[in-house]
């Protein structure tokens, strides 16, 4: 079959310092427009008012984003400096386009899947019991889960995606280009069908996240475009979201971008995002502003997941991303100079920039990619961080689907907890906290329990010359439905007398008491169950039993005297 594609699309590197910085960034690398981030509404009208400017590209007013472009033969570096000094401007940065995650691959290589050192009974999707994935499938198919592809769109027609589509979103400038549900690239057909390809329907392949289905979200890597599309998708709430792309890492991002990440992350969203394609320590970003430098070995760590490859042999891809911004590792790679030339996964039906090459986004030679599957050309090899990452990305839509309880922070801890790694062993420069379990991560997702117990107390509304009586109390410790609950450990008992403060008179795992009365008194009453986990039970608004010792008349007359 052939051989694996490879993608290096250029990226424009951001300069956050005057022109005469070092030139770190080609201005063929550059879009032509201009990323204002401003600090409220009102200034956009200072800024459009400027001549020489107009209104480009991506708009995203939740973090004060104005794009703009020059017209009229004004330079672009003329521009900043204007810019610079408005009032209310707090940064002018040039917009760059990003590289898409993904490794060239011999595109010679067009022999069937039987690959010379492949070994005997591997099959097309080898990595899917690699990762486990069976076991999550026995807790959950994945209906009702979401992933949000940032990408190039998807061939919308395919058998492998069809009615996979949540929701398709174009936020692609580029001229001539069809809508989200069209790829002309490639690229996100294949990292979409990965996460989310349809199972069990007797054709193809299987996504990661089986019944999961997808925000496809079309980006030109622009950095407007992609600080658009992160934000779109944290107010969409997708499930989790998948970035299989990024920079060389030469110079800082841009404002805009770190903005839309920090809106996404500030709005409990799952980022992830894949590793370099090259050997390097700096990742570039989105994935250095996720797993920032020196913060992989901390297992808490929680602005998101940044994922290198790992081959079949369970080692780091030559070609991938190493160093303290790895979070963890997924399979993107088989291994170099023998069996298949990459991950199988779908691809469109049309021709692509991949196989073509020599375009914006896809510069390099062409791929030698395109596979045959039971007689349907629409399928291929490739290989890369940019194939890693969205089975990371499916495996977190799958547990937050399946335990909606479970904050972002919580999900990015369990994949890393749970990921495959030597006994004794913790993180490595190589592979991070170690290569994805599927099965481990929906497992353990499954029996955290982030949801309090409830309980009811109840007894006598009256009680007659009796110095005590009894309360009794129930309690239920439940879960959303598939999840295991931690069970209710303890009740905390309250009372007031008389109208007075609150005290607890008991911590017992009974279900009831005797307590103290006095004639002529009221008590209130009631309880708060605390359950295995840690779990407490909230307050009530009011109690739940009152009750009141009534005197008799001999006690009255008694109390005169």
């Amino acid at each position: 079959m052939p051989a694996a594609l490879s993608v290096a699309v250029a990226v424009g590197l951001a300069l956050a310092v005057p022109a005469a910085a070092p030139a770190a960034q080609p201005a063929s690398e550059r879009t032509g427009r201009l990323l204002v981030l401003l600090d409220n509404p009102s200034v956009r009208a200072a800024v459009l008012a400027l001549p020489g400017l107009r209104a480009d590209g991506a708009q995203v007013p939740q973090i004060g984003l104005l794009t703009v472009r020059p017209v009229g033969g004004q330079l672009l570096a003329a521009l900043v400096p204007l810019l610079r000094r408005l009032p209310g401007v707090r940064s002018v940065q040039f917009e760059r386009r990003h590289a898409l995650r993904i490794l060239p691959n011999d595109p010679a290589l067009t022999a069937p899947e039987v690959s010379a050192g492949t070994p005997p009974g591997t099959m097309l999707q080898w990595w899917i019991p690699r990762l486990n994935a069976p076991a999550a499938w026995d807790i959950t198919r994945g209906a009702g889960a979401s992933v949000a592809v940032i990408d190039t769109g998807i061939d919308g027609g395919h058998p492998e995606l069809q009615g996979k589509v949540e929701q398709a979103i174009d936020l692609d400038d580029t001229p001539n280009t069809g809508p989200a549900t069209a790829d002309e690239i490639g690229h996100g057909t294949h990292v979409a069908s990965i996460a989310c390809a349809a199972g069990d329907n007797g054709q193809g392949l299987v996504g990661v996240g089986l019944d999961c289905k997808l925000i496809v979200i079309k980006s030109d890597l622009s950095d407007g475009s992609l600080a658009r599309s992160v934000v779109k998708a944290a107010d969409l709430d997708a499930g989790a979201v998948n970035m299989s792309f990024g920079t060389s890492g030469r110079v800082p991002p841009v404002q805009a971008v770190v903005e839309a990440v920090d809106y996404a992350v500030a709005k409990d969203t799952v980022l992830v995002a894949a590793a370099a394609d090259s050997p390097v320590e700096e990742q570039g970003d989105p994935a250095n502003l996720l797993q920032t430098t020196g913060t992989g070995p901390d297992i808490n760590s929680s602005r998101g997941l940044v994922v290198t490859s790992a081959d079949f042999n369970g080692q780091r891809s030559p070609f991938a991303g190493r160093g303290s911004q790895i979070s963890m590792a997924s399979f993107g790679s088989f291994v170099a100079g023998s069996g298949p030339p990459g991950l199988f996964g779908a691809f469109p039906g049309n021709a692509t920039e991949l196989e073509s090459g020599g375009s914006l986004l896809f510069p390099k030679p062409a791929c030698n990619c395109r596979s045959q599957f039971n007689g349907d050309p629409r399928f291929a090899y490739l290989q890369g961080t940019s194939m890693a990452a969205p089975m990371v990305t499916a495996a977190a839509a799958l547990m937050r689907n399946l335990n909606p309880d479970l904050t972002a922070a919580d999900v990015i801890r369990v994949l890393k907890q749970t990921a495959a790694r030597p006994p004794g062993s913790g993180w490595s420069p190589d592979l991070g906290w170690g290569i994805l379990d599927v099965g481990a991560a929906v497992g353990a997702a499954r029996a955290i329990d982030r949801r309090s117990p409830a309980s009811r107390l109840s007894g006598p509304a009256r009680v007659r010359t009796a110095r005590s009586f009894t309360i009794r109390w129930s309690g239920a410790d439940q879960a959303p439905p598939g999840l295991e609950p931690s069970g209710i450990e303890t009740y905390d008992v309250y009372r007031s007398t008389n109208r007075r403060s609150y005290k607890r008179i008991a911590r017992t795992a009974e279900l009831r008491m005797k307590v103290s009365a006095r004639a002529g008194s009221r008590y209130r009453f009631y309880t708060l169950a605390g359950d295995r986990a840690g779990n407490r039970e909230a307050v009530p608004p009011r109690p739940d039993l009152s009750v009141r010792v009534i005197r008799t008349r001999g006690q009255a007359l008694a109390a005169r005297r």
